[in-house]
């Protein structure tokens, strides 16, 4: 089964670490990563621009694109994991691993999942 790990933290409180802290905790994540990536469990990862970034395509009486984010709260989606595993519990454990910072992982089974342009994403996994 495939699990999408999705990252939530307040961009202002990750925006205001030094480029220190915020390299610390990216090597942490890669160790997470490389961890699973051995195992064959890890699928595509990103990490999201600032949601001053974001627009917005809203569908209701007519058709909007709008600047921003969706919704205003108080932790944002940061980026994501994809994590082949077996179950539920295995799933957990990589989550867990992960939430180095005060934030919050959510984890959502994925129903759908296209790969994508054939190539690149062995291209991404070998560094190239």
């Amino acid at each position: 089964m495939l699990y999408a790990v999705i990252c939530y933290n307040s961009e202002a409180v990750v925006g205001a670490w030094s480029k220190e802290k915020d390299e610390a905790v990216m090597q942490h994540h890669q160790g997470v990563m490389a961890k699973f990536a051995a195992k064959g469990k890890l699928g595509p990862v990103a990490r999201l621009m600032p949601t001053t970034t974001a627009t917005t395509v809203r569908s209701g009486r007519e058709m909007m694109v709008l600047d921003g984010p969706f919704a205003e709260t108080k932790e944002q989606m940061l980026g994501f994991y994809l994590f082949d595993c077996e179950t539920l519990e295995e799933v957990i454990t990589a989550a867990r691993e992960l939430v180095h910072e005060p934030g919050c992982v959510e984890i959502r089974p994925v129903m759908y999942y296209h790969p994508g342009v054939p190539g690149l994403a062995g291209e991404a996994a070998s560094g190239q």
